[in-house]
C-alpha cells in the first residue's frame, strides 16, 4: 500500500538522534528556571541552617551542664578524702569493724 509515501515528510523522519534544535527555544527562560531553583534551595538551606544552629545551642548548654556538674563531683571526691585520711588516725578506722560469730 503506498499509503506511507502519499503522507508528506514520512520518509525524512529518521530518529531524534538526528534533531539539533534544543528544548527551550528561547535561552533565557532556563536562566530564569535555573534562578527559581537555586532561590528554593537557598532558602531551603537557610531554614536547615536555623534549625542546627538552634539544636547546636542546646547539646552546648547541656555539656556545660555536664562540666560543671562532672567539676562540682571531681572536686567533692579529692578534697574531703584526703581531708578526712589525715584528721582521722588509723585505729579509729580498725576499730569500727566488729567482729561476730556465726553458728550453723
Amino acid at each position: 500500500m503506498p499509503i506511507s509515501t502519499a503522507i508528506k515528510g514520512l520518509q525524512s523522519i529518521k530518529s531524534m538522534q538526528s534533531v539539533v534544535k534544543s528544548g527551550i527555544p528561547n535561552k533565557e527562560d532556563s536562566d530564569f528556571i535555573k534562578l527559581y531553583m537555586l532561590e528554593k534551595e537557598r532558602t531551603r538551606l537557610k531554614s536547615e541552617e536555623i534549625r542546627i544552629i538552634q539544636r547546636l545551642e542546646i547539646i552546648q548548654g547541656r555539656l556545660k551542664e555536664i562540666q560543671v556538674y562532672y567539676d562540682e563531683k571531681a572536686g567533692e571526691m579529692h578534697l574531703p578524702a584526703s581531708a578526712e585520711k589525715s584528721k582521722k588516725p588509723q585505729k579509729e578506722d580498725q576499730n569500727d569493724w566488729k567482729t561476730m560469730s556465726i553458728d550453723y
